[in-house]
């Protein structure tokens, strides 16, 4: 059994990809700073049948990250699909003109060195198993800059070019890094980007590996 590795585990997205590639016969690595929500997550997919553990970590903590990702690896199974898909934090959000050398410091190790990392992690455990997908979710700012959120818009574009430089490199490796764009909220009532429709379509890109960007519906005009 391999692992399905979630890093920004909450109650939306996250539980509903968990619960998608855990049916599918994933163990399932939770990675959040919330151990409470931890707990609760856990708790919801034992529920489901579902063998999952909840491992804490900041992303912006690159040790308890790397631990974070160890430790899944290990007691769960090999590490055969990450999710990067952590909430960035409001202070990101500001205006382009407001936003000063130091504000860009926490959303690129969120956006940049998050990533790094923990592709890092699990990446020698892919290519000893000789499979695996990397699954980065971003909003529409990673595409289609912002400047009324230059931070997330500044480090969302390093994270896909990154994302990129890997979809490229590691595809002879039979390892497929892929990016969903979700262009608006993330609403139970959507078609397309609720948390079950995303997961589908995340658990979707896993199967099919087939192109880099994928987009949960059009971007608005």
């Amino acid at each position: 059994m391999t692992t399905f590795a979630l890093i920004g585990a909450g109650p939306g997205l996250g539980l509903a990809a968990a619960r998608r590639f855990g049916t599918a016969g994933h163990s399932v690595a939770l990675i959040s700073r919330n151990a409470q929500r931890l707990d609760s997550l856990t708790a919801e997919l034992a529920d489901d049948g579902i063998k999952a553990r909840g491992f804490a970590a900041d992303v912006l903590d690159t040790e308890s990250l790397t631990a974070a990702l160890y430790a899944a690896g290990t007691s769960l199974g090999t590490v055969e699909i990450l999710q990067y898909s952590p909430v960035p934090r409001a202070d990101f959000m500001k205006p382009v003109l407001d936003t000063g050398a130091d504000d860009l410091d926490a959303p690129l190790a969120f956006s940049v060195k998050g990533p790094v990392t923990a592709v890092n992690a699990v990446l020698p455990g892919m290519l000893e198993i000789g499979r695996g997908t990397l699954l980065f979710v971003n909003g529409s700012s990673a595409v289609r800059p912002n400047p009324n959120v230059a931070g997330t818009s500044i480090a969302f574009a390093a994270e896909s070019a990154y994302a990129r430089m890997l979809h490229d490199t590691l595809a002879p490796q039979n390892i497929h890094a892929a990016q969903l764009i979700v262009p608006g909220a993330i609403r139970p009532d959507s078609e397309h980007s609720s948390p079950d429709a995303l997961a589908q379509r995340l658990y979707d890109i896993h199967g099919e590996r087939d192109g880099f960007r994928h987009y949960s519906e059009p971007l608005p005009d």
